[in-house]
């Protein structure tokens, strides 16, 4: 028998691996006909720093974001009306990262970047909205296999509303420090990859 969950998972899994493979295909070497040593074509791959940055950036952002996805739709045994457009929601913000992603690898390392970074981090910041929805309305429609995954959900939704104060006030700050900000927010997704990492079970 299909698991209700089957359909909505292999849907939320298509996209999580369509925008995970678009990052890719903004990380572009500049013309090279005019290469003609060694140290020319170095040049030439430090040009393209920013963009492999905010191309690993984002596929650790999205992977991170599958994993936890993953981890909440083990927790459920049944969906709902809200809970399925919670996750419609959640696919948006997934689908916007290629295009911020892209802004961050042009623009980051130049005196345009605030508009760059401060994008980048309000759409981390709807991201977490996305999961406060998903999880909210596994709550409210009663979808968790068992009190212990409810607890597991109900922590889900803490760390959402945190995410949700930190990166919008972080797309704030970056209006005028950028290049910080930007640190900042490559730090916090190496902790939670380093905390994902520690995970025993997801």
């Amino acid at each position: 028998m299909t698991h209700p969950t089957f359909r909505l998972e292999a849907l939320c899994d298509a996209v999580f691996a369509i925008a995970m493979t678009l990052l890719i295909l903004d990380v572009r070497l500049p013309p090279l006909d005019h290469v003609d040593s060694s140290a020319e074509l170095w040049h030439a791959l430090r040009s393209v720093a920013p963009s492999a940055y905010a191309f690993l950036l984002s596929f650790i952002v999205i992977f991170i974001s599958w994993v936890n996805h993953h981890a909440v739709l083990r927790l459920v045994n049944n969906t709902s009306a809200p809970f399925m457009y919670a996750n419609g929601f959640l696919l948006l913000t997934v689908v916007a990262i290629p295009f911020t992603t892209r802004l961050l690898g042009e623009f980051l390392m130049t005196e345009h970047g605030g508009p760059a970074v401060v994008l980048y981090d309000a759409i981390l910041a709807a991201s977490a909205v996305g999961w406060i929805l998903v999880t909210g309305a596994a709550l409210r429609d009663h979808l968790a296999v068992d009190e212990p995954a409810a607890a597991a959900i109900r922590s889900n939704a803490r760390n959402g509303y945190f995410a949700i104060v930190f990166y919008a006030l972080l797309a704030i700050v970056a209006i005028w420090l950028p290049i910080p900000v930007a640190v900042v927010t490559t730090l916090s997704w190496l902790f939670w990859l380093v905390l994902g990492l520690r995970m025993k079970h997801v």
